[in-house]
């Protein structure tokens, strides 16, 4: 699955850093089986910091829990695929070690307080027809498994087939346009040592908003990428700009998902929203959308600061509206709109081999500059990349505490790296974002 947003989910769900956690008390484990997995639950007086591997011959789980203890008349009961459920120390942590009567896959997630119920540590079991290797390890630290893999960028051709889109001065039709900026943004994010980019469509065919972005989801995409170019009826109006889900849109869709969630598929991370109470559904869901929301925010900052180079911007700053393609829960999604096609000049820009490829690549960078910073755990980047020094522009309505809480550094470090006497800043002013805090 795409490991950012796993390990959004992971950190969404319960995780919590290393210094607020204690030493865990366990107060009952108990497996079920459901829906084809064996779901193993372990009660705990609080978070805890773990880690979660499979092994082989015997096939069994390992849970080790660091400084963990059983609670007094401890009980577990074995189901499904966990036919016994032992127990030791392993210096200071607990370990529970679940034996298997088949190779099973292991994934992992903690579950906040409920009204019923306290933190819970799952681990879902599915069984394989193969004999099983050592399993990842998911830690607080670490919680997605290790590897290079490449960061997975979906693109989306606005328009196509019975849905032309905007018509410029000279007839330049926007789903030709859109899609010929999504096979160049192909081509030059492929280029990229640790990108890989897929094509939402790569013909002239009409695809529904929804399926857009649902096919992002199925191919496990770390950003969503819809490209457009805007129309207007005076023909002076110029310039590029950057899209997020607006609020009031992240709030109907996370309606219509609590509504069909009975029928929906799991979201992105192995979490099921079907078997949860409406509250517990209401929190996942909400913590989820926040997450992207804010990916979806940064990345399109680094975007629109790049596409800046190449020609006029409609709006300096990252705009939001209620566009469907752009209501993925749980993969970052932005919409740019490369250009004003009625204009005679932009359109004429946009017809241009060249200018289309200048625009790629100014798109592929300000997508590096996010990834170069923010990489999903388990990727090329993560391993490979060194973080570069940022900015930011300071829009209407920002704190200091947004800014530094957006790209995960202290509001001291900000500080310190602009040469601020206090928290006040002014809308417009650029600040230096330091590597880390």
């Amino acid at each position: 699955m795409g490991l950012l947003r796993r390990l959004s989910w992971l950190l969404s769900i319960g995780f919590l850093p290393t210094a607020l956690l204690h030493a865990a008390e366990i107060q009952r484990l108990q497996t079920q089986q459901q829906d084809g997995l064996t779901r193993t639950i372990v009660h705990l007086d609080g978070a805890p910091e773990y880690k979660v591997f499979t092994l082989a011959n015997p096939d069994r789980v390992v849970i080790d829990i660091r400084n963990g203890r059983l609670a007094g008349g401890f009980n577990s009961s074995p189901a499904g695929l966990v036919e016994n459920v032992r127990h030791g120390r392993q210096g200071s942590d607990l370990r529970i070690v679940l034996d298997l009567a088949a190779t099973a896959q292991a994934r992992s997630f903690v579950l906040s307080p409920s009204q019923r119920d306290g933190h819970r540590l799952v681990v879902e079991l599915e069984q394989q027809g193969t004999a099983s290797e050592p399993g990842p390890v998911l830690t607080v630290a670490n919680a997605a498994p290790s590897g290079e893999r490449d960061i997975i960028i979906a693109i989306d051709a606005g328009h196509g087939g019975k849905d032309p889109g905007a018509i410029g001065p000279t007839g330049a039709r926007e789903k030709d346009i859109t899609l010929q900026v999504a096979r160049e943004l192909k081509a030059v994010i492929d280029a990229e040592r640790g990108l890989s980019a897929i094509l939402i469509r790569d013909s002239d065919v009409y695809l529904p908003h929804a399926e857009r972005y649902q096919k992002a989801r199925r191919e496990e995409a770390d950003l969503f990428v819809s490209i457009h170019a805007d129309a207007f009826t005076r023909p002076d109006a110029r310039g590029s700009s950057v899209f997020v889900m607006s609020t009031r849109g992240a709030s109907s869709e996370a309606a219509r998902w609590l509504a069909e969630r009975e029928n929906a598929a799991e979201l992105v991370g192995g979490v099921s929203l079907s078997d949860k109470d409406n509250m517990l559904a209401t929190v996942l869901l909400d913590l989820s959308q926040g997450a992207t929301l804010e990916a979806s925010n940064a990345v399109a900052e680094n975007v629109i600061r790049a596409m800046a180079s190449v020609g006029n911007v409609h709006k300096n700053e990252v705009q939001r509206a209620n566009f469907m393609v752009l209501r993925s829960p749980d993969v970052p999604s932005l919409l740019i709109e490369t250009g004003f096609i009625s204009n005679p000049v932009e359109e004429r820009n946009l017809k241009d081999a060249q200018f289309r490829r200048r625009l790629a690549l100014a798109i592929r960078d300000g997508i590096k500059d996010y990834f170069s910073v923010a990489p999903p755990h388990g990727t090329w980047y993560a391993a490979n990349v060194k973080p570069v020094e940022r900015h930011h522009t300071v829009s209407r309505g920002e704190t200091l505490a947004v800014i530094a809480r957006r790209h995960g550094v202290s509001v001291q470090s900000i500080r310190s790296a602009n040469g601020l006497a206090s928290d006040r800043i002014l809308v417009g002013a650029v600040l230096r974002i330091p590597v880390s805090s």
